[in-house]
């Protein structure tokens, strides 16, 4: 099971693994990577899938995959449910090598909390292992609180079923992903990887105005360096303007989020913030503080009647983040 927080780039991972195996790429981090063909039971977001898959082909200049993406889903825990993925997966010309269940929320009838439901699950996984002699990855949501995010939501017994378990942990204030596993049945945990989300322009791929289409894939990256204290108030900064943006309804300007000065002064005043002390952090000239230092450090730009976000990789998690929600 790999899980993970909505929009924190669990379904990026996934794919960024099982676009190895269906392209017969040699190596993924480091570790060998045995070629098979990947059957991804897609619950949700298909056209937004094709795309992801695109980019990276793109990107790695990939022309041919051993994949094959659903269509929809289906209660896979019900008799009926199980059939009619089976039946398709045993018309295809070779049996898969792994079958991703993305996300387990729309394919499960019943109650993720309950342990007689999840059980279901875990039997149909079990079954289709058993007759294609495949794995079965799950992708799954975490709870909502902060406590809640190194485990996957609804029963217990999900964990207790899994040979492997990873983590995604999010991007936050401009620090990469974490890839962290936190289960490994008879064996060691891996090192915890990291990596961050870049933008792909689709070649020939055009929306309904005629304009390219930009999706995103998973790129690895060196763990980041522990931050200083100076570091640490930067991360404040970044983080208490993303929650002014979200505030403010999440605006954006050609793909860069926006705040308008207006929009920050009101959340900032909704903070119990003196306007004294408003008016000093918003101040470009103020380098110290608020505004002037993400300006400063070029994070922020100023645009319009307000500010964009500059800095590349905090605008593509922000972006990419909004999309999910």
């Amino acid at each position: 099971m790999v899980h993970g927080p909505s929009g924190g780039g669990k379904t990026f991972a996934v794919l960024d693994w099982t676009l190895a195996i269906a392209s017969a790429t040699s190596e993924w981090a480091g570790n060998k990577v045995k070629t098979g063909v990947v059957v991804y039971l897609a619950g949700e977001g298909h056209q937004g899938l094709k795309g992801r898959v695109a980019a990276w082909k793109h990107k790695k200049q990939i022309k041919s995959l051993k994949m094959w993406i659903s269509k929809s889903g289906c209660d896979l825990n019900t008799p009926a449910g199980y059939q009619k993925a089976a039946a398709q997966i045993r018309a295809l010309p070779r049996p898969p090598s792994i079958i991703v269940v993305d996300t387990l929320h729309r394919f499960l009838l019943g109650d993720e909390n309950s342990a007689q439901d999840a059980k279901t699950m875990l039997d149909a996984c079990a079954a289709l292992m058993q007759e294609f002699g495949c794995s079965v990855l799950l992708v799954h949501h975490t709870g909502v609180s902060e406590e809640a995010q190194h485990r996957a939501r609804g029963s217990s017994a999900w964990r207790g079923a899994l040979d492997i378990e990873v983590s995604i942990v999010p991007s936050k204030d401009g620090r990469p992903i974490e890839i962290v596993q936190r289960k490994q049945k008879d064996g060691e945990l891996a090192e915890t990887l990291y990596a961050r989300i870049e933008g792909v322009v689709i070649p020939g791929w055009f929306d309904e105005d005629g304009e390219p289409v930009k999706s995103a894939v998973l790129e690895l990256v060196e763990a980041p360096v522990k931050p200083t204290q100076a570091d640490n108030k930067l991360s404040e900064h970044r983080k208490m303007f993303e929650n002014a943006w979200w505030d403010s309804g999440a605006e954006d300007i050609n793909g860069q989020p926006y705040v308008s000065r207006s929009a920050l002064k009101e959340y900032l005043d909704k903070q119990d913030i003196s306007k004294n002390t408003i008016q000093k952090m918003i101040n470009p000239g103020e380098t110290s503080r608020f505004i002037g230092k993400l300006i400063n450090s070029n994070i922020l730009s100023s645009n319009e009647n307000g500010w964009v976000v500059n800095d590349k990789m905090m605008a593509q998690a922000m972006m990419i983040s909004k999309d999910s929600n």
